[in-house]
């Protein structure tokens, strides 16, 4: 028998069809590339909300220079704009780790939704290095923007090449492809990197 996944409260309105965005991250810290992601695909895609899905901890990151979670979370929060961007820390509730038990997770309890995972295209370069990324492709579709630097991954990366058949070019219509099917949204780029946003904040000596 299957584990029963834990109730949680939706992050924003729930009706059968709706069309919702995960954007899955650290968030250390929200920045403006975050936001570019989101209006993109809500335009691009015609969504009707993206979820920020902020991780207690990405298991392909370090610990150390990772802010904590809730304040994480809080800036997040604080940082998003518009009501079809919700903040979540729905990991966190569910007890998930992983993408793929998140994703699972969230069909199970939302089974009315439709949800497609949206990534920039410097995480579809690292997105053969996830915990079994080829039963994340097979279980929603994948949404990538284009971001800064790393516009060849969305022709040689290990996952485009794998799944270049299943490429689409209907932007709207992408949520309701059968996985495994992505599509890459070529949008003006943002060159905004929390990487450098913590390296420009100012040290503080104690």
């Amino acid at each position: 028998m299957s584990r029963r996944q834990p109730w949680i409260r939706p992050p924003g309105p729930v009706a059968p069809g709706l069309k919702i965005g995960l954007l899955g991250g650290s968030f250390n810290p929200a920045h403006s590339g975050h936001l570019h992601v989101s209006e993109t695909a809500l335009n691009r895609l015609r969504l009707d909300y993206v979820w920020w899905l902020v991780s207690p901890q990405n298991p392909l990151k370090p610990v150390a220079g990772m802010a904590r979670f809730d304040d994480r979370l809080r800036q997040a929060r604080a940082f998003a704009q518009g009501p079809r961007i919700r903040v979540t820390g729905i990991e966190c509730d569910l007890g998930t780790r992983y993408t793929r038990d998140t994703i699972k997770a969230l069909q199970t309890r939302f089974p009315q939704l439709r949800f497609v995972w949206l990534m920039g295209s410097d995480n579809l370069d690292q997105f053969s290095h996830w915990r079994d990324w080829t039963s994340i492709a097979a279980m929603l579709p994948l949404a990538v923007i284009t971001r800064p630097g790393s516009e060849l991954a969305c022709l040689f990366s290990k996952a485009a090449q794998r799944y270049s058949r299943a490429r689409k070019q209907a932007e709207p219509t992408i949520v309701y492809a059968a996985p495994p099917a992505f599509i890459v949204v070529d949008a003006p780029r943002n060159t905004a990197s929390a990487t450098d946003i913590r390296k420009a904040a100012p040290r503080i000596s104690l």
